[in-house]
């Protein structure tokens, strides 16, 4: 079995967003516990809801009136506001080997960020128990690992957006990828590569810890064709803006007409009666 609920990288460029938060989850609704809330030590409410086996997991084992360490997926929903989607729970002391962690494997395959399993396929238990890892982790609590592509940053004001991508569905189809909003300062020139970014959560935030810069990453091309000028949006703008109706050339007609009669501005020119 492994011995941390967040898989090990395997590639350079993989796409993931995971972390770990320890608090007490409440239900919205007792009937309905998938839905809640984590309140964490520092008397802050995260929005949560319970994916996979989890469910199941917590139904048998585990006393929500005590605090646990979640294994979360994190996304950004509103300005400020901190939402977390619960796929495990990492405490090898209390939990028999087999169900230390609640494997994401009951979400699509799809999803790009890793499922933190912890027990090895054909391992048997007995042989998992004797071995059972630290319920503390060297990271420490509300640790949080993220990579994609920058997409944002703005140092002056430690605000960092952060494009996660994720793999295709087992029917093909191609999940949107998602948007982080973290804080911390990068500087300019790391925008549009890929990052790995170790973050820790302060209230409803996740904060940056350490930054790696990976690689750049290719851009697309420009939407609307090559040639493109102007400011987008704003009705407007930008050189076509300023050269319409000004230094327009004379049309082969307008030559053979000769010059025509002064008129000034807001004037109008009279013509000879015939």
């Amino acid at each position: 079995m492994r011995a941390h609920p967040i898989s090990p990288v395997t590639e350079p460029m993989q796409y993931r967003a995971i972390g770990v938060v320890r608090g007490h989850y409440v239900p919205s609704d007792p009937a309905q516990p998938t839905r809640g809330v984590i309140r964490t030590a520092d008397g802050t409410e995260l929005e949560a809801v319970v994916l996979g086996r989890l469910l199941t997991l917590m139904r048998r084992h585990l006393d929500l009136e005590l605090p646990h360490l979640w294994v979360v997926y994190p996304r950004s929903r509103d300005e400020n506001q901190l939402h977390l989607q619960m796929v495990g729970v990492w405490e090898p002391s209390t939990l028999a080997a087999a169900d230390v962690l609640a494997a994401a494997d009951a979400l699509p395959a799809a999803d790009a960020l890793a499922a933190a399993d912890v027990l090895v396929e054909g391992e048997e238990p007995a042989a998992v128990e004797a071995a059972l890892p630290s319920d503390d982790l060297a990271e420490g609590d509300d640790y949080f690992s993220v990579r994609g592509e920058l997409i944002y940053t703005r140092p002056e004001t430690g605000d960092l957006v952060v494009k996660v991508r994720q793999l295709p569905r087992a029917d093909g189809s191609r999940p949107v990828p998602f948007k982080l909003q973290l804080r911390g300062e990068v500087p300019l020139e790391h925008l549009r590569h890929f990052v790995a970014l170790d973050l820790r959560r302060q209230g409803q935030q996740l904060c940056l810890e350490s930054c790696e810069v990976v690689a750049p990453l290719a851009q697309r091309g420009t939407r609307g064709g090559k040639g493109r000028r102007g400011g987008a949006g704003g009705g407007g703008g930008g050189e076509r803006g300023e050269r319409r109706g000004t230094d327009r050339r004379p049309s082969e007609a307008d030559k053979g007409r000769g010059p025509g009669p002064a008129r000034s501005h807001g004037q109008a020119v009279s013509r000879p009666s015939r």
